[in-house]
């Protein structure tokens, strides 16, 4: 396992330096090595695929194409046609990347990868693809490697909220670069405050939706964690109610703790300010010091 996360550490770099060659090769002018470079960073970005789906014990990724050898092999066991044929598996509709970016763009705050995976099934349709925590830790160092060797390169990053203390990266929470800064920042009352905030943006897109099991699970998971909402939800007798039952109950909430935490979160945007780009979305990193005798 160990040297398969080595190979993962490798890979990654490989991507870095085609992107970094992508983008020189796209600046000179030199259309014909563009796409060589282009077709050489597909080809590193499936093996990374493949490697980190080895990392996880799940076997070949979905989306991929069965070389010749294993479609002969799979006519041989099933008795199909004697043409060589290739075997496509079904594959994602969106890379994952723009699958977390759907669901945190509904939400409107850092999540974690259970909300974002649950949020994407209701509102768009099963995850194509395990969004786990590891998978999105490999991401996000994705995204930052990618920013470091093309700043602004692309139109978002997904990256990290970060603590209002340390400015580290908060745990398991990911964030959109395009939000402001003071959006990112968690502090003491922020979790709390961003369920809430959660709570209403799901309500509010789920009254405007046509009735859903799906969604109607996820707002009945919110109202089971705000006070006054359950009550309201199982009264209301049309979807559209039990949405507005709980962003009722969250908003009223939310007027309790909501200002201590934005001049919290506030603060720590300010000190946040005078960090590098890189830092800012991704984070101090913390170290430990050593004492010495």
């Amino acid at each position: 396992m160990l040297a398969v996360a080595e190979s993962v550490e490798v890979i990654e770099r490989r991507i870095d330096e085609l992107r970094a060659a992508v983008r020189r090769a796209v600046i000179a002018g030199d259309r014909i090595r563009a796409k060589a470079l282009r077709a050489e960073l597909r080809g590193a970005e499936q093996a990374w695929e493949r490697a980190l789906n080895a990392l996880e014990g799940r076997g070949e990724p979905t989306g991929q194409v069965a070389d010749d050898g294993d479609a002969e092999a799979r006519r041989d066991q099933t008795g199909g046609a004697s043409s060589r044929q290739l075997v496509r598996r079904p594959g994602p509709l969106l890379p994952l990347r723009e699958q977390v970016h759907h669901a945190l763009t509904l939400l409107a705050v850092p999540a974690a990868p259970k909300l974002i995976a649950e949020v994407h099934a209701a509102f768009f349709g099963p995850v194509t693809g395990e969004m786990s925590g590891a998978r999105l830790t490999h991401l996000r160092r994705d995204e930052e490697r990618s920013f470091r060797a093309a700043p602004y390169a692309r139109p978002y990053y997904l990256c990290a909220a970060l603590t209002a203390d340390h400015l580290s990266p908060a745990r398991g929470l990911l964030a959109i670069s395009t939000w402001a800064l003071e959006r990112r920042m968690i502090g003491p009352l922020s979790p709390r405050v961003d369920f809430l905030t959660a709570a209403v943006n799901i309500a509010e897109h789920a009254g405007r939706m046509v009735d859903s099991d799906g969604v109607g699970r996820l707002l009945w998971r919110f109202a089971m964690n705000i006070p006054g909402a359950v009550e309201t939800f199982h009264r209301a007798d049309r979807p559209a109610g039990k949405a507005e039952a709980v962003a009722e109950a969250a908003r009223a909430e939310l007027v309790v703790h909501a200002e201590a935490d934005r001049a919290h979160r506030r603060e720590a945007a300010e000190r946040a300010a005078a960090l590098t780009d890189v830092t800012r979305l991704f984070g101090n990193r913390l170290r430990v010091i050593r004492e010495t005798a």
